[in-house]
Order: C-alpha cells, then structure tokens, then sequence
C-alpha cells in the first residue's frame, strides 16, 4: 500500500487550493485523485468572467482562474492522479480508488481533504408532471455542451430555477442565437446572484417570474411546449395561472447540493441544512485529521471564497500532521448557533485557543431582509450589530470572530448569530 501525508479528493478549485497551500505549509507529501481527464473541475466549462476578483485583483474566466492554481500546482511538484476514481475513504484515513493504469489500489494518508464539489439537483426531486421527452437538461449539463463540446442543446429554451448556473445559461444560449422566452423561479425570490440577473436576464430582456414552477411538459419523442404557474404561499400551483409556452428546451436550475457520498460512508457527521460535513474552526470533521473545504462543506456563490477556505484546509491539514495526528480537540467547544433569519453557520464549534487571530464565519439568510442587521450574541450579550441594506438567500454573508474578544469571555458556551429588524 502507498502512503502519503495528505490525500485531496478533487483536483477542482477547492483541492488545487489546498494542496498548493499545504505545499507551502511544509508538507512535500501530497497526493490529488481527480475523476475527470483535467485538473480545474467546473472552471472548465465556466467560460464567462467574474472569477479571481478577490485572489487575483483581476477579472477572470473560470478556465483562467483554474489555470493559475494548476501552474502552482505543477511548480510546487505536486503529486496528481487524473481519470480516478475514489471508492472509498475509511475512518482510518485508508483511501481506495482506481483507474486503468494502477487497477484498484490503496493509499494510506496521514490526512485526507475533501474536496469533490457539488453536484445540481436531480429533476427527479422536482416532481414535474408530463411526460420524459428528450430537450430536458440540468443547467450545467448544457453548460458543459456548450462550452466545451461545442454542441448547442435547442433553440427555443425555458429555464426552471433562478440559481446562478441558470441565469448564466440565459445569457449563453441567448449568445449562442437560441430565444430564451422565460426563466420560472419557484420561490418568491431568485436564488442567484443580483449582478447575475442584472447582466444576464435584464440586460437582455428575459423576464424572470417568481413564485412560478413548470407544472406540464408537452411532447413525447422531443420537449414541444412547457406550462407554468403561479404558486402560492404553500408552494401550490394556483389554478387559473397557467401560461404555456413553445419550446424544444427546458434547462432544470434548481440549486445545487454537496457531492458527500465519500463523507457519509466515511462516516463523518453531517449537516442536516447544508447537506456538508460539520465542521470546527480548523476545517476539520467529526473524523480527526479528515477535513472539507469549498462547496463539498457548503455551496459557495463566489469561487475567490472556496480558495481561501481550502487553503486554510490545507494548511490545518498539516497543522494536525506536524502535531503528531493526535486529536487535539477538546470538548469544551463554544457552539454556533442560528438565531432567527439564519439557516446555517460554518464552521459549527469553535476551539478558542486553536482558532487564528481572525475566523471567518459565513451563513447564509432563510429570506430577502431589507435594513436588516446582522447581529451575534456571546451566550445572552449581543457584541455585534451591523447594517445591512440588503440580505438575499442566493448571496452568502459572513462575519469575522476575533480570537482576542473569544479569550476575553471565559466560560463562553453559545455565539448566536441572527438577523434584527429595527
């Protein structure tokens, strides 16, 4: 069996982050196992700008952005396994995987990082009647048709989900000469970025209609024409609101979940809400010396964060090693809590004699909030209150926690973190 100090599953963004880092960190023993035929993941196929304006300064491509951290990759010396598949990754850090050169095989790691990304949701959870035609794709799916292999998918598009994966793909399509008559969001609220409905629907008049979802797809060898409607607020279609539009495409943006069937089966605890593994301040699961960073942990909306978060992944991961792998974690823990408007916070404890002079917690809002405030509260004393103009679902907030102000309250057993309306 070979052995490493630290195996990264996924060579996307997250795990080139990580790896560089912990590269940098001191550690020469690190292995990359990535599925598909290139480093970079998703970045690939994500042609449009917007990426690296946090890392790099600059405005990027998603296959430039990705491009940067594979050539630091490569000049660090990083180990890299690309066609692999991983099978497996036991509580003792035991790591299975194959490809056609090695066969099946296993690898014994000091650490593992997880870092596989996420995946769309399946319309199957979706629950749209009609019949299963052809004309029918995931978003990213599309994406990936159009970007990379060059095929373009139909000509006249409906577009259910308003996530940023979706909006982008209206702009593309229409691009590409297809006429995109209408993007449906079933909440009353998109779940994407406002600069993406600005410069992708706005900008190019698709309208976009909230509190709508499909409920009847028409044609039985190719999609020839979808049906939406108002829904109310149980999330029902209301009779009486149906409009029916022709198409040969209907593209499914409806969100995106964590690919964690490695965490599950690893058996590391996981997050009801964010369906990621639960964290500490270090990045670090249930499983000592298994760590998640990037959109395996939670969906990320920009890919700048995802970077930042790996690379302290990274750098813990060799923290723990350098610390002989024993768990040092103890079981006096502050706990993050969510007070009212928050879904979720990562990480979910806090040691505050291991966490950095500054941490970074970010969450995301359950609803559209307008002169709202972010507030946290250690145990019953609120300690911050911030305005905010405008809190959304689809953008992703985040507070920093000073190590000085946790060390100044002895005895702290709770940070709350809420939205107030004043």
């Amino acid at each position: 069996m070979k052995a490493y100090d630290i195996v990264i599953a996924g060579g996307g963004p997250a795990g080139l982050a990580a790896a560089a880092a912990a590269k940098r960190a001191g550690n020469d023993s690190i292995l990359i196992l990535e599925r598909d035929g290139e480093l970079g993941g998703i970045l690939n196929q994500c042609i449009h700008n917007g990426f690296g304006l946090h890392t790099f300064k600059e405005e990027l491509t998603g296959p430039e952005y990705a491009y940067r951290f594979i050539c630091q990759v490569k000049e660090l010396g990083i180990d890299y396994k690309l066609n692999t598949m991983i099978m497996d990754i036991s509580p003792d850090k035991t790591v299975t995987a194959m490809n056609r050169e090695d066969g099946m095989f296993q690898i014994q790691a000091k650490a593992v990082i997880l870092a596989m990304g996420c995946r769309e949701r399946p319309r199957g959870a979706l629950n749209i009647p009609g019949y299963r035609p052809a004309g029918i794709f995931s978003a990213g799916t599309a994406q990936r048709l159009v970007n990379i292999e060059g095929y373009m998918p139909g000509r006249e598009v409906v577009i259910l989900g308003s996530g940023d994966i979706g909006l982008i793909m209206a702009r593309r399509m229409t691009l590409e000469g297809a006429k995109v008559k209408v993007v449906a969001e079933l909440m009353p609220y998109s779940g994407g970025l406002k600069r993406n409905i600005v410069q992708c629907l706005d900008d190019y008049g698709i309208p976009l209609k909230l509190s709508h979802t499909v409920v009847d797809i028409e044609g039985k060898e190719r999609v020839s024409a979808v049906t939406i409607a108002e829904v109310g607020p149980d999330r029902k279609p209301i009779p009486g609101t149906e409009e029916r539009y022709t198409c040969d495409t209907l593209l499914l943006s409806c969100g995106l979940i964590p690919e964690n069937e490695l965490s599950r089966a690893a058996g590391v605890r996981m997050d009801p809400v964010t369906s990621g593994p639960e964290v500490n301040e270090s990045l670090e699961t249930s499983i000592p010396g298994i760590f998640a960073c990037g959109n395996v942990l939670h969906v990320h909306d920009l890919v700048d964060y995802v970077s930042e978060e790996a690379g302290r992944a990274g750098e813990n991961a060799v923290k723990y090693i350098n610390n002989g792998c024993v768990d040092q974690r103890r079981s006096d823990v502050v706990k993050l809590a969510v007070g009212k408007g928050v879904r979720y916070t990562v990480p979910s404890t806090i040691d505050a004699e291991r966490m950095d002079d500054l941490l970074t917690v970010r969450f995301r809002v359950g609803d559209v909030y307008k002169n709202a405030y972010v507030s946290v509260w250690f145990d019953d004393e609120r300690v911050l209150h911030s305005k905010k103009r405008i809190l959304a679902p689809g953008e992703m907030e985040q507070i920093i926690l000073k190590k000085k102000q946790l060390l100044e309250h002895p005895g702290l057993q709770k940070i709350t973190v809420g939205i107030e309306m004043e």
